[in-house]
């Protein structure tokens, strides 16, 4: 069996689905936050967020082929699993700081957007 391919397999099937399962979540839950930015404004909300959603799907799917390369030894299931957790681990993180980084601009445009209103 060629543990290679199926670490590659996995690892492109589960990053790929998580990337695109947070970008959809960003997605629909980030629009409220870009409406109220953009003062009830939602075409130009809806149109910054397809804008952020393209450019997450690139930072992330650009890292998801970056780091697909191994240069290791992948030798029986016990090495493909510490590969995969390791790559997604990556991801996961990744994902993760993504999202805070998207909470926190909307946070500090919402507070500024707040302040005009004022």
């Amino acid at each position: 069996m060629n543990y290679f391919i199926l670490t590659y397999a996995i690892y492109l099937l589960v990053s790929i689905s998580l990337t695109v399962w947070v970008a959809k979540v960003l997605f629909n839950n980030g629009r409220i936050f870009l409406v109220d930015i953009f003062h009830g404004n939602a075409p130009l909300a809806d149109s910054v967020n397809r804008l952020l959603l393209v450019g997450f799907y690139l930072i992330n799917i650009g890292y998801i082929s970056l780091a697909l390369k191994e240069s290791g030894s992948i030798t029986d299931a016990r090495v493909v699993v510490e590969v995969l957790s390791y790559k997604l681990g990556c991801i996961i993180l990744i994902l993760g700081g993504m999202h805070f980084i998207n909470l926190t601009i909307f946070f500090k445009l919402r507070n500024r957007a707040q302040q005009v209103k004022q």
